[in-house]
């Protein structure tokens, strides 16, 4: 049987995760080629797993590696790189044993078997980022968001935005609407009777609202949608076997089921008030990620989804964390019609028979009619059970086309990431960290929103490889 290191070295993609990622301060980033447009001035974070062992162990699931956040910061000065992890209390108790302590998604608490009974799980801060004007947030599915410095990343400590008490999570896919400022979250509370709480902020982060919801057993609820005046939660019948989980017989990851007879689970809420409208079913499939959602003119929800048949997805990101894959897992963009009143999903329709995940809009549309959706997917011809995301694309509603860019061979993109022209309000730019699996480096690609099928405008070279992300986000200067 192969090794883990045999792995990592077999797989193009696999290199970029066979270290432990390597921080680096404030460094001005090389140009390889085009230029940094004059009208991209902000910075891009990201956030994702970048060490998956210490001490020789390896840890038991992608999603369990520790966090570190991506920034780069373009100015009329050219383009400064930082990459930190961020030092959650786990992190740094565990770099200083030179060993894994505690317990996560997909692994149980190393050491005696009491371990895994009163070891809290570690808070690793790999998901995503949420820019407020302070500070920056490093945020985790299963706890407090910890704070950083928005420059030089420094992780200030775990921060409650004012309302998380009494152990409450915050998720890490907010929606923030871009004509108030407001941002909406939510967090579930584990438990014999589990608790969606949901969170209202205003524009600082601050939590100034926030309601509770009783959920049937024990979900995966990644991620929401803001649809115009509501917010709506499509819960896939995969259910946490509570007992072994908390006697530590079994990690998170492996007591989940996937129990289609459920049915997916429809959450209507409204935004003002945060109180439960209704609530639906519909047939199985899970999702991680939503698109969008916005309400038509007849009143009907309409919400996007990267929609999969099945829970799949979880064995192949397992994988991922080892190395190699070989668990196929498709998920296709799909657009679902809510009846907001009684939750009744009216229609399913598929848009897109090309994988996608990470589905996004530009910020000025999130929660409103939209025509351009961004995605990454797979280039064509790829065996999909063998490889990692290798292209990003966008989705024209209007013409209904699909617009890719293809990086060439062994070369991989995170989401992509919109961020508008700072001088032109007709412009706008995409940007994916690149890892080139051919060179073994990293690299900052810059498109032109509307025309990923050309040449990126400008390439950055990065200082040390950073692993595949999750998620991340752009912070107008």
């Amino acid at each position: 049987m192969s090794t883990i290191k045999e792995k990592l070295r077999k797989n193009a993609w696999a290199g970029a995760i066979a270290q432990p990622a390597q921080e680096f301060p404030a460094t001005p980033l090389p140009v390889i080629s085009g230029q940094i447009p004059p009208g991209l001035r902000g910075t891009l974070y990201r956030n994702g797993p970048a060490r998956l062992e210490r001490g020789g162990m390896h840890m038991g699931h992608w999603f369990d590696g520790d966090g570190a956040i991506l920034g780069v910061h373009f100015t009329n000065a050219g383009a400064t790189g930082v990459y930190r992890f961020v030092q959650t209390a786990g992190y740094k108790q565990e770099a200083a044993a030179n060993q894994l302590l505690y317990g996560n998604y997909g692994m149980t608490a190393p050491g005696a078997i009491w371990n895994k009974w009163f070891k809290p799980v570690k808070n690793v801060a790999n998901t995503s980022v949420l820019a407020l004007p302070d500070k920056l947030l490093a945020l985790w599915e299963g706890g407090k968001p910890y704070a950083l410095d928005l420059q030089n990343l420094e992780t200030y400590g775990e921060d409650d935005l004012g309302g998380l008490t009494d152990g409450l999570a915050y998720s890490a896919h907010y929606k923030r609407d871009p004509q108030t400022g407001e941002i909406f979250n939510f967090g579930i509370a584990l438990g014999f009777t589990p608790t969606l709480y949901i969170y209202k902020s205003d524009a600082t982060g601050k939590i100034v609202q926030k309601a509770a919801h009783k959920l049937d057993g024990l979900p995966i609820v990644h991620d929401f949608v803001l649809a115009g005046q509501y917010l709506v939660f499509c819960i896939p019948p995969v259910r946490l076997n509570l007992l072994p989980a908390l006697t530590g017989f079994s990690s998170f990851s492996d007591a989940m089921a996937w129990q289609p007879s459920k049915g997916t689970q429809i959450l209507v809420i409204d935004r003002q008030t945060l109180n439960l409208v209704s609530r639906g079913e519909t047939e199985p499939w899970f999702q991680w990620h939503f698109g969008n959602g916005y309400v038509d003119a007849s009143g009907t929800v309409i919400v996007d989804i990267a929609r999969y048949e099945d829970f799949q997805t979880n064995q192949y990101l397992k994988e991922v964390g080892f190395g190699e894959t070989h668990t196929a897992a498709k998920s296709t963009l799909s657009r679902i019609h809510i009846n907001p009143q009684t939750g009744e999903v009216t229609n399913i329709q598929q848009i897109l028979d090309r994988h996608c995940e990470f589905p996004s809009v530009p910020p000025q549309n999130v929660g409103q009619v939209f025509r351009y959706t961004y995605m990454s997917t797979f280039r064509q011809g790829t065996d999909i059970s063998r490889e990692l995301l290798n292209a990003i694309a966008c989705y024209d509603y209007q013409t209904e086309t699909l617009t890719e860019a293809d990086l060439g061979e062994n070369r991989y993109a995170s989401e992509p990431i919109y961020a508008p022209d700072t001088e032109n309000p007709e412009k706008a730019w995409i940007l994916t960290v690149v890892y080139d699996g051919n060179s073994h480096r990293s690299e900052v690609w810059v498109f032109e929103a509307l025309r990923l099928d050309e040449e990126p405008v400008c390439k950055l070279e990065l200082p040390s490889v950073i692993p595949p992300s999750f998620h991340g986000t752009w912070k107008p200067a």
